[in-house]
């Protein structure tokens, strides 16, 4: 039986070492995450809007293989969270303050 490759242990302190903190590191790849998940959906649901019908026939629910497979492609890919520690880690992301000035 082949196992999950997302399942992956990571080293807290390679992340820690990009910005300095754990918890500013999770932050950032979880700001990602969000961004990337919610790219992701926003492309299923174009692609599976394709398929919508005003009409629901059980041999139309049954018989789409091509909406089946899309979503299957989809389930299939690398979650949201596992891209966004990759990226950070890889350099690929930054993060930056908001500097607040106080001019009166």
């Amino acid at each position: 039986m082949a196992t999950n490759p997302s399942i992956i242990t990571r080293d807290t302190d390679k992340i820690a070492d990009v910005t300095g903190n754990l918890y500013e590191s999770v932050s950032v790849i979880s700001k990602r995450a969000r961004q990337i998940s919610s790219k992701m959906k926003e492309e299923l649901n174009n692609k599976l809007a394709e398929f919508a019908s005003g009409v629901d026939n059980l041999e139309e629910v049954f018989e789409n293989r091509e909406q089946i497979e899309i979503s299957k492609f989809y389930e299939r890919m690398p979650k949201a969270g596992s891209i966004a520690i990759d990226e950070f880690i890889e350099g690929k992301t930054y993060s930056s303050y908001r500097t607040s000035t106080d001019e009166e």
